[in-house]
């Protein structure tokens, strides 16, 4: 048994020490991108209208793809700066899902018309989650 826990814990910190350099650049990439992304751009930008914000976060996610973790934290810094809360949630769900950067890459392995019909879907669906997530929060809260 204190055999499994040894491997166990190895195995964790191993896991921790992996993690440290993502969990690093993601730190240093918000901070780079909050500087460079003025709080008066944002709200300026943003805020006109909830369609219009959701689209053009969602435009911006699906432009910019990157790590689950650092649409987090940059969505926590862009609400903190007067950005929408349509305008996150759907950055934050194209981020994730919609990969314009890689769609070369996985139309040669998946097809062009999967690749295609999958990344505008998944910006649809982007739009979509923005509005049915701040109706939910209105509808609870």
């Amino acid at each position: 048994m204190p055999n499994k826990f040894k491997n166990s814990l190895n195995t964790t910190v191993q896991t921790f020490i992996n993690i440290l350099p993502i969990v690093f650049g993601m730190l240093l990439l918000t901070s780079l991108v909050i500087k460079l992304f003025p709080a008066q751009l944002s709200t300026g930008l943003f805020g006109q209208n909830s369609f219009l914000d959701a689209l053009l976060g969602a435009s911006f996610g699906g432009i910019a793809a990157g790590h689950p973790l650092v649409s987090y934290m940059l969505g926590g810094e862009l609400l903190t700066s007067g950005v929408s809360l349509f305008a996150v949630t759907a950055l934050i769900v194209s981020w994730v899902t919609v990969g314009i950067v890689q769609l070369p890459a996985e139309a040669l392995m998946l097809g062009k018309r999967f690749a295609i019909y999958r990344n505008l879907m998944c910006y649809l669906f982007a739009i979509a989650i923005a509005f049915l997530t701040v109706y939910t929060l209105q509808l609870i809260g």
